[in-house]
């Protein structure tokens, strides 16, 4: 494992931030005779940190329905990883009872180790080829209108997963030709060239969240660079104009509104069209600790805020997520585009 610690002259830092060392194949030591198979092994040494209770405007409902059965049949039948399970996203039992799922490819292992998230980390297993074609046949199934498609981060790969997306892309077009696509991806730090073959590919919607503020990168996204994200972004637009880009924040970290202000504005520098503000929501006691929690009215002044910045779209609330209602919010977005358009 590699420590990072704080970067001279900066505060320090409630708790070391760790990575997974994709390169050596080391990993924790196990104890007992069988193996033991660590969610966060990276996080399993840290202190617990305090559980906020959450307050009464962050409730959700326990997934149940025929609907949301029928989702999960699918999901398991085509032998899929989605976010909405990997990631405990509070969303699910309303998304799923609507046969809507957030298909995550490149496997259910990632090689970071951020702070704020569910996903499991460690060293991944080799892709499985057919994950494209599974994909496309449950999106068919599912009678898609809209599908968002995400992965882990594959540090591991040579390019970082992008030739994967590429070919779940193709794969979906074949099979549901009406479907549009939305994807989620991960950075592709240091693997050049990957973003533009995703790009190439002309998903419908090119979301890549920053997820924080910059000063809290090497605390909550520590396997990340806030500048390359942004950069990120900004060759999506140079390289396909006519591509939408989305882009999503938490808060709950300990940033201030004025720094959420100010990403808001190097996003528009960058040309994000879509942006998506949620609360951030602890997944267990070996995670980053929530800061606090944002009222309604404050997340109703952040869309304010954010539409008089100009973006074509806003969704900022307590259990707003990158996916949740994807498709309802792309139909808005694309009749925002026309409507400015119109308006030159």
């Amino acid at each position: 494992m590699k420590r990072i610690d704080p970067l001279p002259g900066t505060a320090h830092v409630p708790f070391v931030a760790t990575l997974i060392d994709t390169v050596s194949g080391e990993n924790p030591p196990q104890s007992g005779s069988e193996p033991v198979v660590h969610r966060h092994p990276e996080k399993r040494e840290r202190p617990d940190t305090a559980v906020l209770r959450k307050p009464d405007w962050i409730r959700v409902k326990a997934p149940t329905g025929a609907e949301y059965q029928k989702t999960r049949d699918i999901v398991r039948e085509n032998r899929l990883v989605t976010v909405c399970e990997e990631a405990a996203c509070p969303n699910m039992g309303e998304c799923w009872q609507q046969r809507h799922a957030t298909f995550m490819i490149l496997g259910e292992t990632c090689t970071r180790a951020c702070s704020f998230c569910n996903v499991a980390t460690g060293l991944p297993g080799p892709l499985d080829p057919e994950e494209p074609a599974s994909v496309a046949r449950a999106v068919a199934q599912m009678e898609l209108a809209h599908v968002v498609v995400t992965s882990v981060d594959r540090d591991d790969l040579e390019d970082g997963g992008a030739q994967h997306f590429v070919e779940t892309i193709a794969a979906i077009r074949g099979a549901s030709p009406a479907t549009t696509i939305e994807i989620l991806t991960p950075d592709f730090l240091r693997k050049p060239g990957a973003a533009e073959r995703v790009i190439d590919a002309a998903p419908d919607v090119f979301n890549h969240n920053l997820e924080t503020v910059p000063r809290l990168y090497l605390q909550i996204r520590p396997g990340a660079r806030y500048y390359h994200s942004l950069r990120l972004l900004e060759r999506v637009k140079e390289r396909n104009p006519k591509l939408f880009t989305k882009s999503g924040l938490m808060v709950g970290l300990g940033e201030s509104r004025a720094e959420i202000i100010q990403v808001m504005d190097d996003m528009r520098t960058a040309g994000v069209d879509f942006l998506t503000i949620g609360q951030y929501l602890q997944p267990t006691r070996k995670h980053a600790a929530i800061d606090r929690y944002w009222t309604p009215e404050e997340f109703k002044g952040l869309e304010t805020i954010a539409l008089a910045k100009g973006f074509l779209m806003v969704s900022a609330s307590p259990l707003t997520r990158s996916s949740h209602h994807a498709g309802e919010d792309f139909l808005k977005l694309r009749a925002a585009r026309a409507s400015f358009d119109a308006a030159q």
